[in-house]
């Protein structure tokens, strides 16, 4: 049997009598049904509790509680009651603050006629969900969106005949879409034409309320999946910059829970899949496999030794592999690249290379990062930050040999010293373990083989020129330990230092 329409439940507040009573009579309300009327903004709140309407007219200018903030507190409260305003021509500036809080239309008093007041509720019914006019008038209104928050809060629907009158359809799904790259200002204007556009297709549909910044979810009621696909294509060529995502069809409300938290999982996945329109669970490629690690340890070690290209072509190859890990957290997947990004600056800074450039911009690839909207943003900003790095890599390693040439004439003037690892890499301002790594890099000996070599060049010249004691040229060229130099001076030599003198002379 042909379910009769319902009308929309009209509520009228002004607080002259007259007015409203040449409201009631202007027109023919076939599609419309007054239930009430208000003389104030506080009186009208305690009809809408009981009356449930779908629209409000009402004019600003009320004594208690004016129109403007009855919208407002209408569009907190009971955001599904559409709401047209009346007006006379010096309140301007009451009316653009309403529209500020979404109304549907304004009409000037002096202006008013039966025409254009029916064209304006005309309008503001094509914002209506069907399923919210089609509801019992018990159970309509706040009393919907109360019962979907019980649902999607995990309890238990008991009275299959009031799901029934709720939701009288037999296929269920999910439909989110995403506006993070929309402006703030233009998200109104998004759930405007979606909703315009189910209603244009016939679809019914209820708006769903989450917590999820610039996301919009509606419970859409179709037996036929594929009614929807005209609507998406004509929203992604209205507006490129939205994403859809699509849950799977349900039957029974109950099962709203788990499809809605599947819906919420496909927004955060849109981030790794910023290319899909339409995103659904099937186009999500198997993940079995745990998220490898990256090796922190080996990467640092070819940067120490200057292994540059093959550090950051492994760091692109895994950041490419990070990027397929779909399931791994926004918020932990930027962080690993805020972190790396972190760590080259430092490692590179202590050793020595001149980044100074990098490290001026630092603070605007971490901004970069945190507002990427996609992973191929991210992607972007880290090849942004490895070329940059490269630049001034360029300048570091075509001075590498002068810095070498600079440790080895400071080792040959200062040999005799107590020459320690730690204390030149003190004097150089390096870490010394990356002296060490650079010096062995640059030089056929390490550090300490080199200080030998010097100390034990110098020794054997003063054992040939010189009738000096032994022990006096142990210490002349640096060591205070003359067993030591002696065990030195042989492996080096391969005879000992008194032996040398002798077998020299």
């Amino acid at each position: 049997m042909e379910k009769t329409k319902a009308k929309y439940r009209t509520l009228i507040v002004d607080d002259e009598l007259l007015i409203r009573q040449g409201i009631k009579h202007y027109l023919k309300w076939d599609e419309f049904q007054i239930v009430g009327e208000a003389a104030n903004g506080r009186e009208a709140l305690e009809l809408i509790e009981s009356l449930k309407p779908h629209i409000v007219l009402t004019d600003i200018v009320m004594p208690i509680m004016d129109g403007e903030e009855l919208t407002r507190v209408i569009k907190e409260k009971y955001p599904h009651i559409e709401v047209i305003i009346l007006s006379s021509f010096g309140e301007f500036h009451y009316v653009r603050s309403a529209f500020q809080c979404g109304v549907v239309d304004y009409i000037l008093k002096p202006n008013l006629n039966s025409e254009e007041l029916l064209s304006v509720l005309k309008k503001a019914a094509k914002r209506i969900p069907e399923l919210y006019l089609n509801a019992p008038n018990n159970i309509i209104g706040s009393s919907i969106e109360h019962f979907l928050e019980k649902v999607l809060a995990g309890h238990e629907v008991r009275n299959e005949l009031i799901a029934t009158e709720y939701f009288p359809y037999q296929t269920f799904f999910l439909l989110g879409i995403d506006m993070k790259q929309i402006e703030s200002s233009s998200i109104s204007t998004v759930n405007e034409k979606v909703s315009s556009l189910l209603q244009a297709h016939e679809i019914a549909f209820y708006p769903i309320k989450t917590e999820v910044q610039k996301v919009i979810i509606f419970l859409i009621h179709s037996s036929n999946d594929l009614s929807i696909q005209p609507i998406i294509f004509e929203l992604t060529e209205w507006q490129e910059k939205i994403g859809i995502v699509k849950s799977d069809p349900f039957e029974q409300i109950n099962e709203m829970r788990s499809f809605f938290d599947s819906l919420l999982s496909l927004i955060q996945y849109r981030f790794y899949f910023p290319d899909h329109k339409l995103l659904v669970q099937q186009d999500l490629p198997a993940t079995n496999q745990a998220c490898q690690s990256f090796n922190l340890e080996w990467f640092t070690e070819e940067l120490t030794h200057e292994r540059f290209d093959s550090a950051f072509t492994y760091l692109k190859q895994y950041s490419e592999y990070l990027s397929s890990q779909y399931m791994l957290d926004i918020s932990e997947y930027k962080a690993f690249f805020s972190n790396i990004i972190f760590n080259i600056i430092i490692l590179l800074g202590n050793m020595k290379c001149e980044i100074k450039e990098v490290e001026k911009e630092k603070y605007s690839y971490f901004r970069k990062i945190e507002d990427a909207y996609s992973a191929k943003d991210v992607i972007s900003v880290l090849f942004e930050f490895i070329t940059k790095v490269n630049e001034c890599l360029q300048h570091h390693l075509e001075a590498g040999p002068s810095n070498i040439k600079i440790l080895l004439e400071y080792i040959d003037r200062h040999y005799m010293e107590p020459l320690t690892l730690t204390g030149v890499a003190k004097h150089f301002h390096f870490n010394p373990s990356y002296l060490s790594n650079y010096f062995s890099t640059h030089n056929k000996e390490g550090f300490i083989e080199y200080v030998n070599k010097i100390r034990i060049e110098q020794a054997s010249k003063k054992l040939l020129t010189t009738n000096l004691p032994i022990s006096e040229i142990s210490t002349s060229v640096g060591y205070s330990d003359h067993s030591y130099f002696c065990k030195v001076f042989k492996k080096q030599k391969g005879i000992s230092p008194s032996g040398y003198r002798r077998k020299m002379k």
